[in-house]
């Protein structure tokens, strides 16, 4: 079922119902969800972090997933 089938769906069943308790938490829930997908502002130590990571990635300063899956079990063995 894609997006727009979902939405329809939701809205027979939102006209359909009556349950006024059901109805206001459905709509706080999306309410709350919709809020939370705005612009997310970083502050000026997360940029930082940010820049720093990825001059490390470029310098070639890390680990592929395998070589610290391989760290993490020589760690664990010892």
């Amino acid at each position: 079922m894609n997006t727009i089938d979902i939405k329809k769906k939701l809205i027979q069943q939102i006209n359909l119902s009556s349950d006024k308790t059901l109805l206001k938490e459905l709509y706080e829930y999306l309410n709350r969800e919709n809020e939370t997908q705005g612009i997310f502002e970083l502050n000026e130590a997360q940029h930082h972090s940010i820049e720093k990571s990825r001059k490390e990635v470029k310098d070639g300063k890390f680990l592929t997933h395998q070589k610290a899956n391989q760290e993490i079990d020589e760690w664990l063995n010892k």
